[in-house]
């Protein structure tokens, strides 16, 4: 089977192919095929069709012919000349998904692949749900749950351009990602490691960071944004010569790829060059570091850089740099860095090096906070890299926990508590908190046809609905992923001997809180990168906004969007602009958590906040479906002093937030002390109420 795309005359065409039987019969003799007759026609039922968006539906396709033929047609679907959105996708068995936004109709045909003359259509009418009854929602004005940390609306400087991005109105910025690593504040270089050929690249050159840091700090501070910025404690940095690269052709040369410009290689050798029999590709090894990086051993590198920050910008305290990442993702430092540091990461590693790091950057600031240990992979939030890589390499089940050696040798502590453990010990020993928040990288969006829904379009509805459902990993005890299964370490109370333990609710947020609540009280919450996709659709702007008032809702402290939204991902950034700057004055959504509740939150979010400036109750409702929902929101022990402000996001109007009439708040009757608004959620939407207090 196979699946392919094209356009017809401008019209995008999606098809598929399939085997749908074969009718006739054969002729025997000689062992040859049978001879072919001609295809009479080809019908497709159901036929009139209609689909509901966000729904499925299957076609059959019916082949008739005379003598022997063959029953194999190809599906495909086409939209309207003039429509310029998505049309869906049919598959290879002819399941029809359809798409959000939707024209009026489609066409799906079905074409015999014997005589592509012969085909069979069915124009499908796509209909929106009917406005349905929603789940009733129910915020408390007087339960107070927490407050909500401003730097939870934050993004990544790669990527982020003012002029497109500003009106986000972000909090915090963050100066990060793999070449970050190794950037050496002294001459402003860095290497781009395993993301582009191992070479070493000069701060001009418009690869991440596209500045000197602090040209960086300089910006941050003209926004009135945090800075968020990243010290090495991968023990290497890049030298003076901004030229080199780690694996010049020169040396190694019939490498997998290159950067021809520049004489660069990948690092790799094909399959049959050098010895190397994987077909994949094989490491090229024992290259010197020291062509493009020189030693940076954490401490004396970190302390002199910061002293350096702290000279020319002031102290944390004083609006200079505010919080510092040990390091990046040191998951991949065997891969992303394997020219420098080509082993696996292990717990004395990172967890050593990061106390004698921040101990370097407290000394020259002490007002600055630290954050690490920056891990991205499930896997190593429980084990080292060491035990990982062991683990793959040994049975029966070659996974993460069957040779744990260094868990083993640290008392089968998992790595973060393990990390958190220490970093406590440390202070009751010296007296001074080096950790302030416990970092971690969350790329757990859904798979939608086994490819992550993260940095992808937003695809058809079935994409989109699972692109939004997975927002769930962050809190949901219900919620699991089929590639997140429980750690299965030897001691734990459910292990087991086989090699597909069930599954683990990873409760991204409450898990952290938990850790912390054991292993180090007082650490702040942080994830500096996720990233959800689809930032060029409304479905993407749900998903965006609903993880806000998930950070919001559950505690998060701090929270940076990987792939800050371009000029054509508007969605994406107006899900920051209704906590941040609704009505581009930048106004923006409460500063203390209320209870908030949905009947059903994957039809409806809620997520309600009072607004300390001003006594405003602020609440964001979000549409997760394809139909117009009617609900009533209970505004509980409140009373309203005028007529809630309403702001509406949804696929009318991409282009901005709409300011709506003023909503009437009813208020309490019969000795109640709830008010209440009833509205009409329109499909795909993000809503907001402003409800006057004083």
């Amino acid at each position: 089977m196979c699946k392919r795309g094209r356009t017809v005359g401008g019209i995008a065409v999606l098809s598929a192919l399939v085997l749908v039987g074969c009718g006739g019969g054969s002729s025997g003799g000689g062992g040859g095929n049978p001879p072919l007759s001609g295809i009479t026609s080809v019908t497709v039922s159901p036929n009139p069709a209609t689909a509901t968006i966000g729904t499925q539906l299957q076609f059959t396709a019916t082949v008739a012919g005379t003598g022997s033929f063959t029953s194999v047609v190809t599906w495909s679907v086409t939209g309207p000349p003039t429509w310029t959105g998505s049309i869906g996708s049919i598959s290879s068995s002819g399941l029809y998904e359809t798409p959000y936004p939707a024209p009026p109709t489609v066409t799906v045909v079905a074409t015999s692949t014997q005589d592509t003359a012969k085909s069979g259509s069915v124009v499908v009418t796509l209909a929106p749900p009917a406005t349905a009854q929603g789940p009733a929602l129910t915020v408390d004005a007087a339960d107070q749950t927490h407050a909500i940390s401003p730097y939870i609306y934050g993004m990544n400087a790669y990527g982020y351009v003012q002029s497109v991005d500003g009106p986000a109105n972000v909090a915090i910025l963050r100066w990060g990602g793999d070449n970050t690593s190794r950037y050496n504040y002294l001459n402003g270089n860095t290497n781009s490691a395993s993301d582009y050929y191992f070479e070493n690249q000069s701060s001009v050159d418009g690869m991440p960071p596209t500045g000197e840091f602090n040209d960086f700090v300089t910006f941050d501070q003209s926004i009135n944004a945090a800075v968020l910025g990243t010290v090495p404690v991968l023990g290497w940095v890049a030298n003076s010569n901004a030229t080199a690269c780690s694996f010049p052709l020169s040396t190694y040369p019939d490498q997998q790829s290159a950067d021809t410009t520049r004489g660069c290689g990948d690092g790799l050798y094909p399959l049959g060059v050098s010895g190397c029999t994987n077909s994949s590709g094989c490491n090229v090894t024992g290259n010197d570091p020291t062509v493009t990086s020189l030693v940076a051993k954490g401490p004396a590198w970190a302390h002199g850089w910061v002293t350096q920050l702290v000279g020319k910008f002031g102290g944390a305290a004083n609006g200079g740099v505010g919080i510092y990442d040990l390091d990046n993702e040191p998951s991949w430092w065997d891969a992303e860095h394997r020219d420098v540091h080509p082993s696996p990461f292990t717990y004395d590693e990172v967890t050593q090096n990061g106390i004698a790091t921040a101990l370097a950057i407290k000394t020259a600031d002490p007002t600055a906070q630290v954050s690490g240990p920056v891990l991205d992979f499930w896997w190593d939030y429980f084990y080292s890299k060491l035990d990982v890589e062991s683990g793959w390499s040994t049975g029966p089940c070659y996974e993460p926990w069957d040779d744990p050696v260094d868990r083993d040798a640290h008392g089968g502590v998992p790595l973060i508590e393990y990390y958190l453990q220490q970093f406590a010990a440390s202070e009751a020993a010296n007296g001074v908190r080096l950790l302030d928040y416990l970092d971690l990288h969350t790329y757990f969006a859904a798979e939608y046809n086994n490819s992550s829904v993260a940095f992808n379009t937003a695809g058809d509805t079935g994409e989109q609905k699972a692109r939004i459902d997975s927002t769930r990993v962050f809190w949901d005890p219900t919620y699991t992923d089929p590639n997140i299964s429980q750690p299965n370490y030897k001691t734990d109370s459910n292990y087991t001997s086989g090699c597909n333990p069930p599954l683990q609710a990873p409760q991204v947020i409450p898990m952290m809180h938990a850790w912390i609540a054991k292993d180090y009280p007082g650490t702040k919450t942080a994830i500096t990168e996720y990233n959800w996709g689809g930032q060029e659709h409304i479905n993407g702007a749900l998903t965006q906004a609903d993880i806000l008032g998930i950070f919001g809702s559950y505690g998060l402290d701090l929270g940076t969007l990987w792939g800050a939204p371009d000029s054509s991902q508007i969605p994406g950034l107006i899900a920051f602009e209704i906590y941040r700057n609704y009505d581009g004055s930048k106004s923006t959504f409460g500063d203390m958590a209320l209870n908030s509740k949905s009947a059903d939150q994957g039809q409806l979010a809620v997520y309600g906040a009072a607004r300390s400036s001003d006594h405003a109750v602020t609440v964001v409702v979000i549409n997760k479906t394809y139909g117009a929902l009617t609900s009533t929101l209970s505004l509980a022990n409140l009373a309203a002093t005028g007529d809630a402000k309403v702001f509406q996001y949804s696929n009318a109007n991409l282009a901005a937030i709409v300011a709506l009439p003023d909503q009437p708040v009813t208020a309490p009757t019969g000795g109640s002390s709830t008010s209440t608004i009833t509205a009409t959620f329109p499909a795909a939407s993000i809503t907001l109420f402003v409800v006057p207090t004083q």
